[in-house]
């Protein structure tokens, strides 16, 4: 990730916008809680907004990202949680979680040539899947991306077009389930 180059309070204020509109902006998590975890990594965690509505569903969270603006702001809205700043390439936690989540365009934020280091840092903590959604087009391939992860012991699972499990077909934004390959 690219560090501090975001306001966190104002990037949070866009998605306060959404969900006062309406708009239903826990997706991702919705989508994560589906595979019934009881520990997720949130990757990547910006303003921790998947990551506390995991924690309000009763599942131990833990954020990383490397902006500190991000994180100062995921920090002010729950205190509670564990927020770690880290370069993902590099993270080690020292345990894996049920699921590891990288919402929001992450592999898209990393310096160009820096997505196989990504995958493999955060696929360190996956016990059981990795869960990622990002916009296509945008320098970084889903084929790209599953020889990442396959290079990371991960393998493909299913992909969707949407958070909300619309069929991939193609198109400009991918959400891919990989899991761990068991020994």
């Amino acid at each position: 990730m690219l560090a501090d180059v975001w306001n966190g309070a104002e990037y949070q204020r866009r998605f306060d916008a959404l969900a006062e509109s309406g708009m239903d902006v826990h997706g991702e998590a919705t989508f994560v809680r589906a595979f019934g975890p009881g520990s997720v990594l949130d990757a990547g965690c910006g303003t921790g907004r998947v990551a506390i509505e995991l924690a309000r569903h009763g599942i131990e969270v833990v954020g990383a990202d490397l902006d500190e603006s991000m994180l100062a702001h995921a920090r002010e809205q729950a205190p509670q949680l564990t927020w770690v700043r880290s370069d993902l390439a590099e993270l080690d936690l020292g345990r894996t979680f049920d699921v590891v989540v990288m919402a929001g365009n992450v592999p898209l934020f990393t310096p160009p040539g820096t997505q196989r280091a990504l995958v493999a840092g955060v696929a360190k903590h996956v016990g059981n899947v990795l869960v990622a959604g990002f916009g296509l087009g945008r320098g970084y391939s889903v084929e790209e991306y599953d020889d990442h992860c396959a290079q990371a012991g991960l393998t493909l699972v299913e992909r969707f077009a949407t958070w909300d499990r619309k069929p991939f077909e193609g198109g400009d934004y991918a959400v891919t389930v990989s899991r761990l390959n068991r020994s």
